[in-house]
């Protein structure tokens, strides 16, 4: 089978993702055209250089809606012959949209792919598509529906993470966020947006918090715990579900959860012929993809079995792997992760990850992928997995080696 290769991966900055954001009156067209055009320069392509783009974008509505993949391709540089595909795996359209590309290329579908993702949650709310599986009761009741954040807790609840983990969690995301920044450890992927007369825009991740301790956290109130416990109750749906629990433990709140942010990423993939045609020497292969469906009521636990099955699809043993990516959608899913593989905490998200820096859901698994890239490269590693949990219940896992 052909291989896949890595060639470049590029991100906007992660905007605040509400009004007074910096990247407020930027569409997710222009935002994603950017990457595009991003990755046409920085590797010189031309005419029909790739195959098609495919594109993650969660909430598909509004300026969103349309496929916004064709609209991203119409609005850029490249080549109108270039077609586009929008997908939506949740939490991991991003990574699903490399995978699929990545797939493509190996089964001989085309030389070479552009793939990433979108999300402008400033502009277009979270939510906001009406999603059946949280409005249709039909649907809801039987799978015991319950929000995120309740998911999260519920984790925490069943795997005894107390909130001080949580919160030492978070600060320590914020301090390796602050420090990778510091080091201009994201120079060689974040692009800069600008606005129509070449003046910057945003230039980094402005979510970030670093004066963030325990003492900040400490005085925050649990995000979940009264739609929990009051209305529209959903600690009882759970409590159905899993009876053997005495209640919740409310634990996330704002600062130990991923922050609702604006972002867009890409990934140009191809195969050995595509980087001889355009001069260009690939970073990494990627060695093996994977999804899976997990209990829809706890949802985030997604993280574990794809990477048990991403494992075991390669070969491979989780001491094979020198570096992890796991999406900090909330601290509960990154220390389940952590106790599941007793993995060092050191080798897991090394720069920080969505708590400091935001989940812009449709963007995060390329950014992800492209952090992780970065990162073998900068600490001389080999082998990286990337993974995320997703709503509903699923999980995505990407495992890729240095070149």
């Amino acid at each position: 089978m052909t291989e896949a290769y890595i060639y470049d991966a590029v991100r906007t900055p992660r905007g605040k993702g509400r009004k007074d954001g910096a990247l407020h009156e930027v569409t997710s067209v222009r935002l994603s055209a950017n990457v595009l055009d991003a990755l046409k320069d920085r590797n010189g392509l031309d005419g029909h250089a790739v195959e098609d783009v495919i594109w993650g974008n969660v909430t598909q509505v509004k300026e969103q809606g349309g496929c916004l993949a064709r609209t991203a391709v119409l609005a850029s540089d490249l080549d109108e012959s270039i077609p586009g595909l929008a997908i939506n795996r949740f939490c991991a359209s991003g990574m699903e949209a490399v995978n699929l590309a990545a797939n493509q290329v190996k089964g001989g579908a085309g030389d070479a792919y552009i793939a990433g993702g979108v999300e402008m949650m400033g502009r277009v709310a979270m939510g906001s598509d009406g999603a059946a599986i949280a409005v249709d009761p039909s649907v809801a009741m039987s799978t015991y529906f319950v929000p995120q954040g309740i998911s999260a807790d519920i984790i925490a609840t069943e795997y005894g993470f107390s909130r001080e983990q949580a919160d030492a969690l978070a600060v320590e995301s914020q301090r390796r966020a602050k420090a990778a920044w510091d080091d201009n450890r994201f120079a060689k992927s974040v692009i800069s947006v600008t606005d129509q007369n070449g003046l910057t825009i945003l230039d980094n991740d402005e979510y970030m918090r670093p004066q963030t301790n325990m003492q900040s956290l400490g005085g925050l109130k649990a995000s979940f715990a009264e739609m929990g416990q009051v209305m529209p109750g959903f600690d009882k749906i759970a409590l159905m579900k899993y009876p053997h629990l005495e209640g919740i433990n409310h634990i996330h709140h704002a600062g130990n959860s991923s922050g609702i942010v604006d972002g867009s990423a890409g990934v140009l993939i191809g195969n050995k012929e595509f980087g001889i045609k355009y001069g260009l020497k690939p970073r990494a292969r990627i060695r093996q993809t994977c999804k899976i469906g997990t209990d829809p009521t706890i949802m985030l636990t997604g993280p574990v079995p794809a990477t048990q099955k991403i494992l075991a699809d390669s070969g491979m043993s989780i001491s094979d792997i020198d570096l992890f990516e796991v999406n900090e959608a909330f601290a509960s899913v990154v220390l389940r992760f952590q106790q599941a593989f007793d993995v060092d905490p050191a080798l897991v998200n090394v720069n920080g990850g969505s708590i400091a820096m935001g989940h812009p859901l449709g963007a995060t698994g390329a950014i992800i992928i492209g952090t992780l890239l970065d990162e073998l490269e900068r600490s001389d590693k080999e082998v990286g997995l990337a993974t995320l949990c997703i709503a509903s219940g699923m999980g995505a896992a990407t495992i890729i080696e240095r070149v």
